[in-house]
């Protein structure tokens, strides 16, 4: 009997399922937005789970489909524990920190749960891959400058190991071979240097970085406390506007990177300033990244949501491609990422991680 998994990755205001079979790839995806005024009903995010397990079901059956049609089902990890990267069967102690954010809540903490419910009738194994909070990170890479603040691993992982496994096959070469950089570049963004495959170390896109189309990364320190203690904003507000409503948005009105490239065209300047300052600031981390490596750089990887702009591809290889060859890989590989981690393990080629108390 072929394969035949199920793929669950959330998102705020939508949740994207596919159906992959073996020999065949990805036969159904789609992309579900959950209307405004059913997301305000929600408090906090895993108050969601109820509703969105019953999108999740009613886009199943209307496809003619049950959670008996599967082998398994493959979910986006949250913000779980550091652990080390690969695909983890979903258990209780997993269940209980997507539920409670033992790193804090965002909408990929509840694909597992998502999961869970909908394959327990069946018994079907729900594994995740990859997820936000893998960590192998070289220990140097922990330093913040005040002890009290560690620096964390929380990036787009799933992506990142998706394009870099793709890149060194394409080489000849197995992930574990692979040193490069991946810059993942979407609403929020992620750049990696991958030594031997492993992330070493990596930008956590909602507080460093370069800023982004809807990011502010990193910041001035001072000035931001100066912020933090006005009286002008909540705690809440600032992290908003730091995570949300930071980067091109705060600049230029829209996170839209094609429009802004049109404004562009048209002779907008200070679209082009602000625009360039976000290739400026995408380059700079590149350059550091590589020194991370100490220079071995086999290929450096372009990939994410705007990383189909020919204008912003031009702009980064222009800086760094003397560091070592570009290559993009536009779009993100996450659903299928996802089916082949689940695949390796439902096939025998690969032993699941355990997820418990102490995850190394």
């Amino acid at each position: 009997m072929s394969v035949k998994i199920l793929i669950i990755n959330p998102g705020s205001t939508s949740t994207k399922i596919a159906v992959w079979e073996e020999e065949k790839g990805l036969t159904l995806e789609d992309n579900i937005q959950h209307p405004p005024q059913e997301m305000e009903k929600f408090e906090d995010i895993p108050d969601q789970l109820e509703y969105r397990v019953n999108v999740v079901r009613d886009f199943l059956q209307g496809k003619g489909y049950g959670a008996e049609d599967f082998s398994a089902i493959a979910a986006r990890g949250g913000l779980l524990k550091p652990l080390a990267g690969g695909t983890y069967q979903v258990n209780d102690i997993m269940r209980r920190d997507l539920k409670t954010g033992v790193q804090g809540q965002h909408p990929s903490n509840l694909a597992g749960l998502i999961g869970h419910e909908l394959a327990r009738e069946q018994g079907l194994p729900v594994y995740i891959t990859d997820p936000v909070s893998v960590d192998e990170f070289n220990p140097l890479a922990r330093y913040s400058g005040i002890p009290e603040i560690e620096r964390r691993a929380l990036g787009h992982a799933l992506n990142i190991k998706a394009v870099a496994r793709l890149v060194a096959g394409e080489m000849g070469k197995d992930l574990e071979d692979f040193n490069g950089i991946v810059a993942h570049l979407g609403g929020g963004i992620s750049i990696a240097p991958l030594e031997k495959g492993k992330i070493v170390d990596v930008n956590n896109a909602n507080e460093m970085g370069p800023y982004s189309p809807e990011r502010t990364g990193g910041l001035p320190v001072g000035d931001l406390v100066k912020m933090a203690f006005s009286g002008d904003y909540t705690a809440r507000e600032l992290r908003n506007k730091i995570t949300r409503r930071g980067g091109l948005l705060a600049y230029l009105g829209t996170n839209d990177c094609r429009e802004i490239e049109e404004r562009i065209a048209d002779g907008d300047q200070e679209a082009r300033q602000v625009y360039e300052g976000m290739i400026y600031q995408i380059s700079k981390e590149i350059g550091m990244a590589a020194t991370v490596l100490r220079g071995h750089v086999e290929k450096i990887i372009i990939t994410g949501g705007i990383a189909y702009s020919d204008y912003l591809n031009s702009g980064i290889k222009e800086r760094v491609q003397f560091i070592a060859p570009v290559q993009v890989v536009p779009g993100s590989m996450e659903m299928e990422a996802l089916a082949l981690g689940a695949y390796r393990v439902v096939s025998g080629q690969e032993m699941p991680g355990e997820y418990g108390e102490e995850v190394d």
